[in-house]
């Protein structure tokens, strides 16, 4: 099984990326990138699972027909992933949808197989929580728009980290892998890459999985470019690390078999000393990178 998908690896269809269960030869989650010319439009089944569709450049309309009824959204997107937080759309198991855009863009499509089918809807950029992680050369920004306490899905969890440029992420190395009740989920992961630019030159970033002992025995050791994708289906993952003058971004998306919907991880051992050194030094003054609009009066 091959781990990273450097751009283009993982498209199908009408997709740049298209990563589901079967490809990734694991039971629950799944991406889809879709780009869409101004003016173009696709329309796509859920299936057995459901889906939030999340711009990463560009605005579109999302118009989906379930057994609660027809619902349109219209998505304001934004310009970049580093150019702000983006409002999405949650759509159901058993529906189908289509998104369409006036002036073109591209979106992804975070999905995990579920079982309840819940009702359409829309979650604006407003509120979605911005958490600053980690201080020093290990500070993030994360835009938890799906994360579990925040948005209410069946299966998927899915979030947003922006990593300043020379910063190391996902650190310490973390994995959740095992179902250990109030300690440690088991939930496979999607990592999706873009990344900033500097002077037309574009920018890069390197992936770290080691193996836990679970599972598969995962071990990648990978440098990842905008649109690659890493599968992590179990072990230690992290750090992703963004070279110094480009800024990373990276997409998550996970799900898995325990009964409740939850993100909890389990430290690396030799490396979780880190966290304690955190509280002494000061978050990274180029963060947040952005914050999310205030709500409307």
């Amino acid at each position: 099984m091959t781990y990273h998908l450097p751009a283009g690896k993982a498209a199908g269809g009408a997709y740049a990326v298209d990563v589901t269960p079967e490809t990734a030869g694991w039971g629950h989650c799944a991406l889809r990138v879709l780009n869409l010319p101004p003016g173009g439009a696709h329309t796509f089944d859920s299936g057995g699972s459901e889906w939030i569709v999340l711009p990463l450049s560009g605005g579109c309309r999302v118009a989906t027909a379930d057994d609660f009824g027809h619902h349109t959204f219209r998505l304001t997107g934004r310009e970049s992933v580093f150019g702000g937080v983006s409002d999405f759309a949650y759509v159901p198991r058993d529906s189908r949808t289509t998104v369409s855009s006036d002036g073109g863009g591209r979106f992804a499509l975070t999905g995990a197989r579920c079982t309840r089918r819940l009702p359409a809807r829309y979650g604006p950029a407003s509120s979605v929580p911005v958490e600053l992680r980690g201080t020093g050369n290990c500070s993030r920004q994360v835009n938890n728009f799906g994360a579990a306490d925040v948005f209410a899905c069946d299966r998927l969890i899915a979030v947003e980290v922006i990593t300043p440029g020379g910063n190391w992420s996902s650190f310490p190395p973390h994995k959740h892998d095992e179902h250990r009740p109030g300690e440690e989920s088991v939930l496979e992961e999607i990592y999706y890459y873009e990344f900033a630019g500097h002077d037309g030159v574009p920018g890069l970033g390197y992936q770290r999985v080691s193996p836990s002992g679970r599972g598969r025995g995962t071990d990648v050791l990978a440098e990842v470019r905008a649109g690659d994708v890493v599968l992590i289906p179990d072990g230690w993952h992290g750090p992703s690390m963004a070279v110094p003058g480009h800024d990373m971004y990276y997409l998550n998306v996970m799900a898995g078999p325990d009964p409740e919907r939850a993100w909890l991880i389990r430290d690396h051992p030799d490396h979780a000393w880190i966290r304690d050194t955190w509280p002494d030094r000061p978050v990274d003054p180029r963060l947040p990178l952005y914050t999310a609009p205030e709500r409307s009066a």
